[in-house]
């Protein structure tokens, strides 16, 4: 089940939901048992002090005297003090509730995300994660420790002061509570009112924020279009439609509350005229009729509060689905508890029963077609890459070059047949082995928050300073590093965006030399390096691939001709393998792609040095 980003639950309150949650909530339960129980004691409190207004009236206004008032002056500030510490100690627990809530949401989002296939982050939008992480995990925590405090209160409230009333005169509570059910209907009527423009508020602002940060992402691209002028009339339309949403609610919030203070009032004033009445034909003590329109004045905002708090309950639903759908995705790609028995998960390796990895990779009548269906890409494919192959998939873009990798580092895994590394099908042994064992170099690489030496030393979190120049050294990035204002300590900026592609591929290079690795990923990893920043790499390319199982997957063809083996894909189907020779001897698809990029370049050669001699 997928709840919509835009679009809260429209559902009524279902306790089949928030039993999902339940675990989550449980580590805290006995916060909440005794803020649950504060409450009641505070609601107590607040029932009694009409009481002692009643006492106070009778005993000394009435009766015009003092004897006893500093006893009761020192019971009230006592009880006074008593509530107020009892607000401190809930509010504290309350507030530890709620951050534990989140605390441990928070984790169990993130370490699920941990477990998640490569394939769930490229179909999933970054926002769509980020809201369930934080803002739905908040929501949570806060309507559950507050929320429910708040209910409880207000309900013990609300009874504790029928009761009162009706203990002090019947007759008299009859009239306060005739009005009741006015007030309940009128407020449940306001509440799902505003609670519907509520959600459709939310889904406004998602959208608002959504092009908000569209524009702060593509400031750029709309510069070069000059396209400003459209993303503000956009913007205008959803900041409007925000502004149109919020004054309805704000209308109907000026609406609800003075009808039902009216109806406060009518209560307020059938108790007056009636006790009033009663008071003069001494049925009924001054002390009484006061202690009742305080009640009357007090009871019908803990009935709202119970109102706002269910409707809030039942908002919350959303972002419980939402939190329970990303912890109920299942990875695609999944270990079997005897493998994660033997060697461990994603967060607790048990690294001392890995097998050290030669790097000899097999398919073995592997068919593949990918999850969300359509043909298969591989059909009855053998591939035997002895350990220290070098091997290069090329072929237009687009056409599903990365494949053959993807199942090579189980990103994927084959729909039939297997997949052997070092004759072993690679599902009887953890992912994590494997991967731990690879080192992907991308087209764009992502960089982290932080400095140059921070990014390279993931590659081997132990790694020394020397460890990390050297490996920068081997591919060149020293030169580039060293040109920075502060060398290997220069703040390489939120994703790398104070570096050009080409600067954080070198950098993305040293990292993946840094893990020192079996096999190694380039994915079209110098496309994006000026023709000189490539030569110097070239030899580098060379002496670190010697003796590991390596993949190329090239644009540039004239960057793999020393491969041992060239695979050439087509529509997603390998139509070609063989050597760089042995390829152009065919002279069949490679050959043409070869001759086209070869008079491609040898044009922008031509065109480079008549430019250079004018």
């Amino acid at each position: 089940m997928t709840v919509d980003e835009k679009t809260p639950s429209q559902k009524n309150f279902s306790p089949a939901v928030w039993k999902k949650i339940w675990p989550f909530i449980s580590p805290v339960k006995k916060y909440l048992i005794a803020v649950l129980i504060l409450m009641m004691i505070t609601a107590s409190i607040d029932i009694s002090f009409p009481l002692f207004q009643k006492y106070a009236i009778d005993n000394f206004i009435t009766k015009m005297q003092s004897n006893g008032i500093v006893g009761f002056t020192v019971l009230y500030f006592l009880v006074l003090a008593f509530q107020t510490v009892l607000v401190v100690i809930f509010s504290r627990f309350s507030m530890v509730a709620e951050m534990n809530i989140g605390k441990v949401l928070k984790r169990a989002t993130f370490v699920h995300l941990q477990k998640l296939s490569f394939s769930y982050y490229n179909q999933t939008p970054v926002g769509y994660i980020l809201a369930r992480v934080m803002s739905d995990t908040n929501r949570i925590g806060g309507v559950v420790a507050w929320g429910l405090t708040d209910i409880v209160w207000a309900l013990f409230y609300v009874i504790g002061v029928f009761i009162s009333m009706v203990l002090l005169d019947f007759k008299l509570a009859l009239l306060v509570i005739t009005v009741v059910p006015f007030i309940a209907v009128i407020t449940v009527y306001f509440q799902n009112k505003i609670l519907k423009l509520n959600r459709e508020i939310r889904k406004v602002n998602s959208e608002m924020t959504g092009d908000f940060n569209e524009g702060i992402v593509g400031a750029r691209t709309s510069k070069t279009l000059v396209i400003e002028e459209k993303n503000l009339s956009e913007f205008s339309q959803v900041t409007s439609k925000m502004y149109r949403k919020t004054i309805q609610s704000t209308m109907l919030n000026a609406m609800y509350i003075p009808i039902v203070t009216f109806f406060s009032s009518v209560a307020v004033v059938f108790v007056l005229t009636k006790g009033g009445y009663m008071v003069m034909d001494n049925a009924l003590q001054l002390g009484t009729l006061s202690a009742f329109i305080s009640y009357a004045l007090g009871i019908f905002d803990p009935i709202q509060q119970i109102a706002r708090g269910l409707a809030d309950f039942v908002a919350t639903q959303a972002n419980i689905e939402r939190v329970t759908d990303l912890l109920e995705t299942e990875p695609i790609i999944k270990d079997t508890p005897e493998v994660i028995e033997k060697y461990g998960d994603t967060l607790s390796p048990k690294r001392e029963n890995w097998e050290k990895i030669n790097g000899e990779i097999e398919f073995k009548h592997v068919w593949f077609k990918y999850p969300d269906g359509g043909d298969y890409v591989l059909e009855d494919f053998n591939l035997k890459i002895p350990a220290g192959t070098t091997v290069a998939i090329v072929g237009e873009t687009g056409a599903g070059k990365s494949t053959l990798v993807n199942l090579a580092c189980r990103f994927f895994e084959p729909t039939r047949g297997e997949i052997l590394i070092d004759g072993k099908d690679y599902r009887e042994r953890s992912q994590l082995w494997l991967h731990s064992n690879i080192g992907y170099v991308l087209q764009n690489p992502h960089l982290f928050s932080g400095t140059v030496k921070e990014n390279i030393r993931y590659g081997n979190l132990n790694a020394t300073d020397e460890d990390i120049r050297h490996a920068a050294e081997l591919v060149s990035a020293d030169k580039v590093i060293n040109s920075m204002e502060n060398g290997y300590d220069s703040d390489v900026g939120e994703g790398g965006d104070r570096l050009s592609t080409g600067e954080k591929q070198l950098i993305s290079f040293a990292r993946a030399v840094l893990a020192d690795p079996r096999i190694f990923v380039l994915d079209e990893a110098t496309s994006s390096i000026d023709t000189q920043t490539e030569e110097l790499i070239q030899h580098a390319i060379s002496h670190l691939l010697n003796n590991r199982t390596s993949f190329l997957i090239a644009h540039r063809l004239s960057t793999i001709r020393k491969a041992d083996i060239i695979l050439v894909v087509r529509a997603g189907k390998i139509i070609e393998q063989g050597t760089h020779k042995e390829l152009l001897r065919a002279k069949g698809h490679y050959y043409s792609l070869y001759r086209k990029q070869f008079d491609q370049e040898a044009g922008e050669s031509v065109f480079s040095a008549s430019e250079k001699s004018k």
